[in-house]
């Protein structure tokens, strides 16, 4: 194999990742192979040892190394409250910034019939299995607001409500220090709409 076919392999390997372009990729692969081939090793190690030992957690679906994630292991954690979200990214970015301390179901996605997405394609056969278990007591859907994202939140509604348990929508709306005049006309509408008591 020719130099200049592995070094073509490289960049097209690199246009895997989302939002990288052939040119990015291509500054990518020089970039390693020119400056930081130590970098490039770690890199593929690390890769390659994430695709073999990383998988999901049987309760929750986040990624996680064992059958439980640390999040569903710990003790620490309110077993009533289930948040709903649609990406480990979504568990992530929650951790992260809010002060949440219940657990959560990832759904690798959301419905979409035009994209042929039906429910158990994303797993919302086991979200309900799991509250059929009778530990939840609140589903938080934190579904994005798409026109999917909303219609799953919806469908996820219904199976809360038909087993009793509450089922609660994540806020939309104005961010924190936003300025009305920057924010547009449906977040604003949303946010009007979804105002609450003072």
């Amino acid at each position: 194999m020719s130099e200049a076919a592995l070094l073509d392999q490289l960049i097209q390997a690199l246009r895997c990742l989302p939002g990288v372009g052939p040119k990015t990729a291509q500054r990518m692969a020089f970039h390693l192979l020119e400056r930081d081939r130590e970098g490039g090793r770690r890199l593929s190690e690390t890769l390659l040892a994430a695709i073999q030992r990383v998988g999901h957690c049987e309760q929750c679906r986040n990624f996680s190394e064992t059958p439980l994630c640390t999040l569903c292991a710990s003790p620490r954690r309110d077993r009533a409250l289930l948040c709903v979200v649609e990406s480990p990214a979504d568990v992530s970015a929650i951790e992260q910034s809010a002060d949440y301390r219940g657990l959560y179901f990832v759904l690798m996605g959301r419905m979409s019939p035009l994209d042929g997405i039906r429910p158990e394609d994303i797993g919302i056969d086991r979200l309900a299995e799991r509250l059929d278990r009778g530990e939840v007591q609140e589903v938080i859907l934190a579904t994005g607001t798409t026109v999917e994202g909303e219609a799953t939140a919806h469908y996820i509604a219904q199976i809360a409500h038909r087993r009793n348990l509450r089922a609660t929508r994540i806020a939309h709306g104005v961010p924190l220090g936003g300025e009305l005049g920057y924010v547009d006309g449906g977040t604003l509408s949303h946010a009007i709409a979804a105002r609450r008591e003072l």
